[in-house]
């Protein structure tokens, strides 16, 4: 199935894509060709004499020449896509995107916040990307864009979306364990759908708790539903008999609001069995905390 062209630019960069195709298709052609000819001719069946070869310089320039020119001709091709999809128009709207293991987190002027991209056509949109921890890569197949997210440094994206749609997010940069699990969503809305989106006052759709683990990607490692990932499942944790490596020992222990909380503040403490030991420490103030526990106890 043919990944779609959903952002203006994306036809550009797929013709010089496959125009440079082209051409290297050519060259092996000919290169091939001309190998295959002289195997031919010079087998050695027949017995060819041997002569001295002074050198063409005719064929010297032209050996040159052309190639020189082929790589020209490819340099233009690709500066040119590269420009327009480097290129920030005045009018843009920005959103700040922050990558961190293993999620993806995204800020809008208005303050709201989300884990999916929400974007409307017709509009360009100037995406200033981060890290939180390593050096993670936003990629959006159907617009044809990609770029790094490096801790401690900004960078960007342009686009401009020119169909409704939802797309696939990746990261292509390998960041750790639960990297196959980075991914989320391009979600390109009609401008008065956006328009609604965007200024509508966020719904107590999520608890404090819920919210608070989104925000600091707890949720690209736990799944809420009980769907394996990189992490345990926060499904049912409360109350559930867990087996954890403590200190290199096994012990079973009960996930109470000790344990959970432990787990948060110092997670090497009791690694649970069969998981590994890549949990960093959680910035959360004692609020937040107490939050998160008091959501986790709710989550069956």
């Amino acid at each position: 199935m043919l990944i779609p062209q959903a952002s203006t630019s994306a036809e550009s960069i797929d013709s010089a894509f496959y125009g440079i195709l082209a051409i290297e298709v050519v060259l092996l052609i000919l290169v091939t060709a001309a190998m295959l000819f002289f195997v031919v001719k010079y087998r050695r069946e027949k017995k060819a004499a041997p002569g001295n070869i002074e050198g063409s310089t005719l064929l010297e320039i032209t050996w040159t020449i052309i190639p020189t020119l082929l790589v020209l001709v490819m340099f233009f091709i690709g500066w040119m896509s590269f420009t327009k999809v480097r290129s920030v128009p005045q009018e843009v709207m920005l959103v700040e995107v922050l990558a961190r293991q293993w999620s993806w987190l995204f800020f809008y002027d208005n303050g709201k916040q989300s884990d999916v991209l929400r974007v409307p056509i017709n509009k360009p949109v100037k995406l200033l990307l981060t890290s939180q921890d390593v050096i993670h890569c936003f990629y959006v197949p159907a617009f044809r864009i990609k770029e790094d997210c490096v801790p401690h440094m900004e960078t960007y994206l342009s686009f401009t979306a020119s169909q409704p749609g939802t797309y696939d997010i990746f990261c292509t940069e390998y960041c750790g364990l639960g990297h196959s699990g980075m991914v989320s969503k391009v979600v390109a809305l009609e401008e008065k759908d956006f328009a609604a989106w965007y200024a509508a006052v966020p719904a107590a759709e999520k608890t404090k708790g819920e919210k608070i683990l989104t925000e600091k990607g707890c949720l690209g490692c736990h799944s809420l539903d009980g769907t394996a990932k990189i992490g345990p499942t926060f499904k049912g944790i409360y109350g559930a008999r867990e087996t954890v490596v403590t200190k290199g020992m096994e012990r079973n222990i009960t996930a109470d609001e000790e344990y959970l909380r432990r787990s948060i503040v110092a997670p090497k403490a009791d690694i649970v069995k069969g998981y590994p030991d890549i949990m960093p420490v959680m910035p959360v103030a004692p609020e937040e905390l107490e939050a998160i526990i008091e959501y986790l106890e709710t989550v069956k």
